[in-house]
């Protein structure tokens, strides 16, 4: 893919490119975002704060400076709703539909960027799969919307605030964004457990994954015309990773705070209060209590869980569940002295195996230069400043609280995190990777001596 400049032709990847395109995303936001009509009279945000706002949009992450409920209009909250879409459905898929609509036809450029932007492997079929990924996310949050919105007439004055809540909580738990309009996230319907399980329902539903959708989708097609269908490997690794680590994180928490925070509480709520904070850490944000309120030990579970974040292909970001459970099953292979990886009669690919220890080692690094950085230059506890880069790069959008108090270089460090955990690692790798060259001749093979 080539940019024209001044004569030059400048080769871009389609990484590269859509990496440009999240970039134009952020901009464009910000500039919506610094529209008088998108924020309440009297508000005034900073350029970096807006920034900071639009990244954290683009990249459904939910970390604010600012309270959206006390900073943005209704024309705001529907404007930020709209950024939200891009980020969590992805440019590619809405831009799919734009061109669509605009009777565009869509080429092998546009294929090789919906392709990268959806991790596929394939041409086969993209453009319908973004029609069937638009129709389906769209069709998740109106019915989300209707049910909140009818819900939330007992909680709300008027109609039109409960079906504005309505809406946007299910855009927002859909897209696993973290944003809010009540001004205290989920916790006023800490003992609401309709409230609490349809947001679980639509986490679940945003971060597990576009594929996984898809091919549940064919699997009950397939049923009612009573023929077999058989779910890929990645659909199995990724919906068995996915609701392990909700349930191992539950019961952490029950563990870990069983005498602390939860010490007082009922059996439910000891059971929502764990389950909900441990399905939000797959990418959610959303929050029925305080954090800040659990032990140390769950503080840590809950970054754990953040860093590995959601599914590939889905709104969330992290290292992705695959990613983790790769990793998991080459460590447990070699350890039984296996030279291979196999899992539900399928042999994993080598280079995918490479590719999983590579985003782990690389965003340890990133992580933990960021964690440096702000306890070099911000006041607050270790603990908390792990939490928040452990948040920022797992696009959650969970906070002990000290985001708004981050200097202008902690907000520019959560910045820079928060759009590698939207864009993924190896996106981020291959933006300053030149053309893949093969070998044309080889050294002699040597040991070194590991461990």
């Amino acid at each position: 893919m080539y940019t024209q400049k001044k004569g030059i032709n400048i080769r871009l990847t389609s990484i590269q490119m859509i990496v440009l395109f999240y970039v134009g995303a952020v901009i464009i936001s910000t500039i919506l975002f610094s529209l008088p009509i998108a924020l309440k009279p009297g508000v005034n945000l900073s350029l970096l704060d807006t920034i900071f706002t639009a990244v954290s949009a683009i990249s459904v992450t939910g970390l604010t400076v600012v309270s959206t409920a006390d900073t943005f209009s209704v024309p705001g909250t529907f404007i930020l709703a709209f950024v939200l879409q891009f980020g969590g459905i992805g440019i590619m898929t809405l831009g799919t539909f734009i061109w669509l609509l605009l009777g565009k036809k869509i080429g092998l450029r546009e294929r090789q960027l919906i392709m990268t932007d959806q991790n596929r492997g394939t041409f086969a079929g993209l453009v319908q799969l973004m029609k069937e990924i638009l129709k389906l996310i769209l069709l998740i949050e109106f019915i989300g919307a209707v049910i909140l919105g009818l819900y939330f007439l007992t909680y709300f004055p008027t109609w039109q605030e409960a079906f504005l809540q309505g809406f946007f909580a299910s855009v927002s738990a859909t897209t696993n964004a973290g944003f809010d309009i009540t001004g205290q996230s989920l916790i006023p319907f800490a003992n609401d457990y309709f409230v609490q399980t349809v947001n679980i329902i639509l986490l679940i539903l945003g971060a597990i994954g576009f594929p996984v959708l898809m091919e549940v989708k064919d699997f009950i097609k397939t049923r009612k015309e009573k023929k077999k269908f058989y779910f890929s490997l990645f659909t199995k690794l990724t919906t068995i990773t996915f609701f392990s680590l909700t349930i191992v994180g539950m019961l952490l928490i029950l563990l870990f705070d069983w005498s602390g925070f939860l010490g007082d509480k009922t059996w439910h709520e000891k059971f929502f209060y764990s389950l909900f904070q441990s399905v939000t850490t797959r990418n959610g944000g959303l929050a029925t209590m305080d954090v800040s309120e659990f032990s140390t030990a769950t503080q840590l579970v809950l970054s754990a869980l953040m860093f590995i974040g959601a599914s590939p292909s889905s709104v969330g970001g992290g290292i992705r569940t695959t990613t983790f459970a790769i990793a998991l099953l080459a460590i447990f292979s070699y350890s039984r002295g296996k030279k291979s990886v196999k899992v539900f009669r399928r042999e994993l690919d080598p280079e995918d195996i490479i590719k999983s220890f590579v985003v782990i080692c690389v965003a340890v690094f990133i992580c933990g230069l960021a964690v440096v950085i702000l306890s070099a230059y911000e006041p607050f506890p270790l603990m908390h400043i792990i939490f928040e880069v452990a948040s920022a790069f797992g696009t959650t959008g969970l906070s002990m609280g000290i985001t708004p108090e981050l200097s202008d270089v902690g907000k520019q460090v959560i910045i820079v995190l928060m759009f590698i955990g939207r864009i993924g690692i190896f996106s981020f790798l291959y933006i300053v990777r030149g053309k893949e060259a093969h070998d044309h001749f080889h050294y002699p093979k040597e040991k070194v001596i590991i461990g």
